[in-house]
């Protein structure tokens, strides 16, 4: 097969349906390729409810909205093919991707999900992704000789942020969300730690979508003087909230990648996954805490609605006192 010249290309389609913190990680791709050859249109072709995160993506030349409802996407595959794409990059790489670019018959590259290999550390504690790179730099590998620029996660928003947040105090974000049980660090653990950190005159600051509503309402009746800032699903509006603290402090999950585009420091608590995933802070000032412990980790390369041992150790020996003790150190650095 030739081999892909991107500076003989004019117009690529980069693929990547779900979820938010994946679709942050492309950006670096994006911003490098455009940036070393400005001559290419780049298309983005997203599910709908992500939208947000690549709206205001300067380096984008036309977003696409993929619908999970409308299994044709008729009218979207048509528009699609009449733009006669050079090159398909596809990040997503499953069945609705590939349907995608079936239908376009344009040369594609896609994205090695190391399926096999996270697989094997799951199952058998099998490790051959020891050296595996981030995935922001394991997306870029998908074309030859492509090196990626040292910045970081873009996530650009015009929204002012809350009028309750006061710029003087120093913020502390807790984002005691993630979509999976074995991801989610207890929220009495989250209360332990707002109020300590409330105590010591830090600003607390909670964060969360709409599935993390309860909880953060939750926590925030249990620590006085926190401000709550989570919404409905209002991706632009809590990346304007963030850009204000010093520190987050959050799980495995999407606002871990949304708090690494500010320039707030980060720790981040992992449970069930582990860093060889690839899916760590990118280019940020940051911590990772976990527990190495254990030899049930990882239980899933995605999380579970339980833990399958059913003593949580990952995360319950992750105490409150150790993350304050972090958290005060890093914020002195």
């Amino acid at each position: 097969m030739t081999p892909i010249k991107l500076s003989e290309l004019h117009r690529i389609l980069v693929i990547r349906l779900s979820s938010l913190g994946d679709i942050l990680l492309t950006t670096p791709l994006i911003r490098t390729i455009k940036n070393q050859f400005p001559v290419i249109k780049i298309d983005f072709l997203v599910r709908t409810e992500y939208a947000d995160a690549l709206k205001l993506n300067p380096h984008l030349n036309k977003l696409y909205l993929f619908s999970k409802e409308d299994d044709k996407n008729s009218s979207l595959l048509s528009e699609l093919k009449q733009n006669n794409y050079d090159l398909i990059i596809d990040l997503q790489n499953n069945l609705r991707s590939r349907k995608v670019t079936n239908h376009l018959s344009t040369r594609v590259l896609r994205f090695d999900k190391k399926s096999f290999d996270k697989f094997l550390l799951v199952q058998f504690k099998i490790n051959r992704l020891k050296s595996s790179p981030q995935i922001p730099v394991r997306y870029a590998s998908v074309i030859p000789d492509l090196i990626l620029d040292e910045n970081g996660l873009e996530l650009i928003t015009d929204k002012e942020p809350d009028s309750r947040i006061d710029d003087k105090k120093i913020n502390i974000g807790l984002c005691p969300g993630a979509r999976h049980f074995t991801k989610r660090w207890p929220a009495e653990y989250y209360i332990e730690l707002g109020n300590k950190l409330s105590e010591n005159n830090f600003r607390i600051l909670l964060f969360g979508g709409k599935s993390d509503r309860l909880l953060c309402k939750k926590i925030n009746e249990a620590i006085p003087g926190s401000i709550d800032l989570s919404n409905n699903d209002e991706l632009l509006q809590t990346a304007a909230d963030m850009k204000l603290c010093s520190l987050v402090v959050c799980n495995d999950s999407g606002l871990m990648h949304v708090a690494t585009t500010t320039s707030a420091k980060v720790i981040t608590i992992f449970g069930s996954s582990v860093r060889e995933f690839g899916f760590t802070p990118y280019r940020s000032n940051n911590i990772i805490l976990e527990n190495k412990s254990l030899n049930c980790r990882p239980c899933s390369h995605i999380g579970k609605d339980h833990c399958p041992k059913k003593h949580f150790k990952c995360m319950l020996e992750i105490k409150p006192d150790l993350v304050f003790k972090t958290a005060i150190e890093f914020l002195e650095k």
